[in-house]
């Protein structure tokens, strides 16, 4: 049996649909009224990612177990309070359910990590690689630095396989945050002042890529103790994205080309520097180590990827 962690999540919920095709589930989430149907699922509520969550019942008969329960977002907190609340649940309470893990016998523990480990933005011909130092940046991906970094001294110690896996940006039916936010405005019509960066590469990857590459990690014998990184296998400047997701949705984007150094001004003013240099900027993985140990190649192109993120999304708004 495997168990999937955050299971009512966003990268959860698809993962646990398409392993129960093939393998009996366990789906823990903390959400109370979530529920799967199928004789394949089990449903476990109320596990909360803390340092000291009792796992034992969630553990008992499993074999392998994906780890995507995170703490992403926070708001409103000093810089020193969020580090904190990210490390009580991303470090501590990983830890803690692995500890938990290798205690009860499982045999692989898959940890879905983030390509922030690596750091916000690569130099042009300078992709991220999985075996460069870290140099996460935010209190996020220093907790998930710091998550991997445990897991992989317990791994030595105790035997337990770790498979750690850090996407970029991920897409798809049901996406939230940024990328959903581009949709509304795309869909609305509203003119984007980004048609000039044309320069930059950014590196996505759809959920059902992800997804695939997950399942090629459960019991693939290279995968034991490794670190990967994925992406669609094509990167888009902010421009060509914006143009391609409008595409998907039917709504060519309208573009407008306004010079850097202006849009730095007006989002320093706005207090959106972060969003425009992660606009502006570029983020490259280089996944070919991750498709030479795995023999993996990405089931999806970007364009379908895009096409099945807009068709999910506009199906939502129908009444």
């Amino acid at each position: 049996m495997i168990l999937v962690t955050g299971a009512a999540g966003f990268v959860g919920r698809a993962l646990t649909a398409r392993l129960a095709r093939q393998f009996r589930v366990r789906a823990a989430t903390h959400a109370a009224m979530f529920e799967w149907s199928g004789s394949n699922v089990e449903t476990v509520h109320g596990k909360a990612l803390s340092p000291t969550e009792d796992w034992s019942g969630a553990l008992s008969g499993i074999s392998t177990m994906l780890h995507c329960a995170a703490r992403v977002h926070m708001m409103r907190e000093s810089d020193s309070e969020i580090l904190a609340a990210y490390r009580k649940i991303n470090v501590e309470g990983t830890l803690n359910l692995a500890r938990q893990a290798v205690a009860a016998g499982v045999r692989r523990f898959i940890f879905l990590s983030s390509i922030k480990v690596n750091g916000e933005c690569t130099l042009p011909g300078q992709p991220f690689t999985a075996d460069q130092a870290p140099a996460p940046s935010d209190p996020y991906g220093i907790s998930k630095m710091e998550a991997e970094q445990g897991l992989r001294v317990l791994a030595r110690d105790s035997g337990l396989e770790v498979v750690i896996v850090r996407p970029p940006l991920v897409y798809g039916p049901g996406v939230k945050a940024n990328f959903l936010t581009l949709m509304r405005w795309l869909a609305r019509g509203w003119p984007f002042p980004l048609g000039g960066v044309t320069q930059n590469r950014r590196s996505l990857i759809a959920l059902d890529n992800l997804i695939d590459l997950l399942v090629r990690c459960i019991d693939h014998p290279a995968a034991a103790n490794r670190t990967f990184l994925a992406s669609d296998g094509e990167d888009l400047s902010t421009a060509a994205l914006l143009e391609r997701l409008g595409a998907a949705l039917g709504r060519p984007a309208r573009l407008i080309s306004v010079p850097v150094g202006w849009l730095d001004v007006a989002a320093a003013g706005l207090g959106r520097t972060g969003q425009l240099r992660r606009l502006c900027q570029s983020l490259q993985v280089d996944m070919r180590q991750t498709q030479a140990v795995l023999g993996w190649t990405p089931p999806l192109g970007v364009d379908e990827g895009l096409r099945r993120a807009a068709a999910y999304w506009l199906d939502s708004r129908r009444p």
